[in-house]
This record gives structure tokens, sequence and C-alpha cells, in this order.
């Protein structure tokens, strides 16, 4: 159900979105039984603009060729970046964030972390392409890509439901995962819809692949299987937008 300014809302009411990908987003929004309550139509405008943003931005980052490891081999382009003991990357001083952000796409070989980070990373990019570089630059002047320690500009919330948007991040959960494989006791990704993940380490799969990948990577022995966890994680979107 979506509701603007405590009046319920169609899909058909909603004449200015025109766009096919936010047209579906708004359809799914209006089918399910959470409430999407917004002051203004501006503020809904805003974060399917920020939804596609983030299905854009994990395109671009499956496409640039960013590889996957764990904390102890995670390398940056030292550029624009300090890689730290623990893997993660604090920008440099005097450094312009977006610059830095941006140069993942364009210097993937460069890069490589788990997958906590590459959505992190995914995150700020549908930021930055959200609000723009003069914005971005001034919210996140010491940006820290490390597992899920977001800046406190970019604020996330996890909710339980399977209410699933496209744009949201959501969960594969592995509980008989390879002690010696810890990395893969879960699989982060960027859900774009019709059964369709971006993971980094994974690329671009269906549920069922992510789950026979992950199957693959538990302990002797196992008793459970893999699966797609009823919990999403979402940025405030109206921390962003104006009106």
């Amino acid at each position: 159900m979506i509701r603007i300014n405590h009046q319920v809302v169609e899909p058909g009411d909603l004449k200015g979105i025109t766009k096919p990908e936010e047209k579906n987003i708004i359809k799914l929004m209006a089918g399910y039984h959470s409430i999407y309550d917004y002051q203004t139509i501006h503020q809904l405008e805003f974060e399917l603009f920020f939804r596609t943003n983030t299905l854009k931005a994990a395109q671009e980052l499956n496409k640039s060729g960013i590889k996957f490891t764990t904390f102890t081999y995670a390398f940056c382009n030292k550029t624009y970046w300090d890689r730290l003991g623990n893997g993660g990357f604090l920008l440099k001083p005097n450094v312009s964030p977006s610059t830095a952000i941006l140069d993942i796409l364009k210097n993937g070989q460069l890069y490589a972390t788990e997958c906590s980070t590459a959505i992190a990373i995914v995150l700020y990019l549908a930021t930055l392409h959200s609000i723009g570089r003069e914005r971005f630059d001034l919210l996140f002047a010491r940006l820290y890509l490390m597992d899920w320690q977001f800046d406190e500009d970019l604020p996330i919330f996890q909710l339980y439901s399977d209410d699933f948007l496209p744009g949201d991040v959501l969960h594969f959960n592995n509980p008989d995962f390879d002690p010696k494989q810890p990395h893969w006791r879960a699989e982060n990704v960027v859900y774009f819809g019709d059964d369709k993940y971006y993971g980094h380490g994974v690329g671009m799969q269906n549920a069922s692949t992510i789950i026979n990948f992950l199957n693959k990577k538990r302990k002797p022995n196992p008793t459970y299987s893999a699966y797609l966890m009823n919990m999403i994680t979402r940025p405030y979107y109206r921390s962003f937008s104006y009106g």
C-alpha cells in the first residue's frame, strides 16, 4: 500500500511516473501489505530514483573488474585510498570522494574486497548518482569502505519482511558454511526483481544458482541448505530528499 500525506494512492493516480522500472516498483509497493508512507509525492519519486540508481550502480560494479577476496587480501588504488590493517579502504586527505568512488568503476582491476564492502560501494555509488557530485563530496569527505560500516550521512536500516522491491539489499544465509571458508557464510545481494540478484563474487544470478553455489561452500556432511533470508536492508531515502 502506498500512502502520501495520509491518503492511499493507487498506481494509476501517479501519472508522472512513466519509466518502466519505476512503474514496476510502484505496482509492487501497491500490492504489498506493507505501508509505504510519504509526506509528499517528491519523497516517493526520489526513492524510486535512488532505487533505480542502485540497480545501475550494481550493474556498473559487476562490469568494473573489481575482484573478490577476503579482508586479509583486500587491496585498492593507492592514489585515492589508504588500505587499513583490517582490510578497509579510507579516503586519502584532500581527495574528492566522488572521484575516488568512481575510480572503482574506472580501474576495477586495482581493487579487491568481499561482498559486504561491495554492497556498500554500490550504495555509495547510488547515492552519488542520486544527489550529484557537489553534495556527495560535502557529505562524505572522509569516506571509509569497510564491511557494514556506513557513514552517518548514509543511514541504513533493516527490517524482516519478504516484501522485496528492486533496489533492496537482501541476504542469502549459509548456516553450514565451511569453517575454512568463513567468507561464504552469507552472500549479500542487490535485488533486481524477477528472481534476479547481483552479489559480488557470484555476479548476476537467480536465487537457485546462488543457493547451489553456497551449498558447495559448506562443511562436510552439512545439515542445512543455504537460503534467502526474509531480511531487507535499505537506505533511509528520506534523509536525502528535499520536500
